[in-house]
């Protein structure tokens, strides 16, 4: 089946959505149109030359990068400096680049959580909360014949997620009543006879953030001229977002086991370590890019070690004091398996929706070398 690019945008989007991205990020479509139809896609960390010449290589017309083409505001495009040398080529070749940047980054299923579940860790939370959900309850009553596509269409929309589950609804059968009145066009009845139809109520949980684009997805699979449903608002505890993870190793590791573990899961050369005395380690916490600011935040969790990039000189002598071993494979080298795992993301949606698209990833180089 051919997709177009705003059909992949919407897949990620269930994973990494937009409204969790910090107010100073620049996530979603940089360049190009959601209409395009994708020949094949190229995820990267970050949109350069190379990964210009690998789309071009692999026949990619949709580059999908971590890191946002554009940060700021663009007030000239220069064809003989970055980014608009990046530009001209993009648009030469018709390229479209879409960003997941920090809503990735806070997403419950996002890089922190991808890196936890490598490293085999246990007792997986949060470190800290950045953002917390806000639910409601979408009630809504269907003709049997529509039940599935209804449900179905609210769960594409991104309904539906209760912690670690997906596709969660509650449904019950009962009987719905109307009467068409003069210059209506029902799917049901006739003009001014009561009518009593089998209708199950279906209840599935939505983000409230997300709310307007689940609403218009069950409308468009219902086959009622006038809808009912209910907008509930809920008192209960949604997701909690944060940067990092803590979690449990599966046995207790000296500093040095645990960073070459994190050396191999990466692929990097070599990793920082700053040390207090310390035996061996079992709670841990992870922060993908730079972490530093939650330093606090993982003291108070308990942890032994925090694995996160960009750790300065004061901000090392702080945890080294307060007894918080440090494990730093740079900024760059925290984030380099983004590329692995939005590849297996969208292979695997690919594969289930039967997507004529190849799914490509750009192996980042680590930016640092040992000399």
């Amino acid at each position: 089946m051919k997709v177009k690019n705003g059909m992949v945008f919407d897949r990620l989007e269930v994973l990494a959505p937009p409204y969790l991205a910090e107010t100073w990020d620049n996530t979603g479509l940089q360049l190009g149109a959601k209409d395009q139809t994708v020949e094949a896609v190229l995820i990267t960390l970050d949109v350069d030359d190379r990964a210009v010449d690998m789309a071009l290589e692999v026949g990619a017309n949709l580059i999908i990068s971590h890191h946002p083409l554009f940060f700021n505001g663009v007030k000239t495009i220069d064809y003989e400096s970055l980014p608009g040398r990046l530009i001209k080529r993009l648009i030469k070749h018709d390229i479209t680049v879409y960003s997941a940047h920090t809503n990735l980054d806070l997403a419950p299923r996002g890089l922190s959580q991808y890196l936890a579940l490598e490293l085999g860790l246990s007792n997986i939370k949060p470190l800290g909360t950045v953002k917390s959900q806000q639910l409601m309850k979408l009630v809504v009553f269907v003709p049997e014949t529509h039940l599935d596509k209804v449900r179905q269409a609210v769960n594409d929309a991104g309904a539906g997620f209760i912690g670690n589950y997906r596709d969660c609804s509650f449904r019950s059968p009962g009987v719905g009543t109307f009467r068409p009145l003069e210059g209506s066009q029902p799917f049901l009845g006739s003009t001014g006879i009561l009518e009593e139809v089998a209708e199950y109520r279906l209840e599935v949980i939505v983000p409230a953030e997300i709310l307007s684009r689940v609403v218009q997805s069950m409308i468009g699979a219902h086959p009622y001229e006038e809808v009912a449903y209910d907008l509930i608002p809920l008192n209960n505890s949604g997701e909690t977002y944060s940067y990092g993870r803590q979690g449990d190793l599966p046995e207790a590791l000296t500093l040095e086991e645990l960073a070459g573990r994190v050396k191999n899961l990466l692929g990097v050369e070599y990793v920082a370590v700053s040390s207090p005395e310390l035996s061996r380690v079992k709670k841990i916490c992870l922060v993908p890019g730079s972490g530093a600011s939650m330093i606090k935040t993982a003291l108070q969790a308990g942890c032994q070690v925090m694995i996160t990039g960009d750790i300065k000189y004061h901000e090392a002598r702080e945890a080294l004091e307060s007894g918080l071993a440090l494990i730093d494979p740079g900024h760059d080298g925290m984030e380099l398996l983004v590329v692995d795992m939005l590849t297996s993301f969208l292979e695997e949606i690919a594969r289930n929706e039967n997507w004529d698209v190849k799914i490509h990833g750009l192996k980042e180089e680590y930016l640092w070398r040992k000399l």
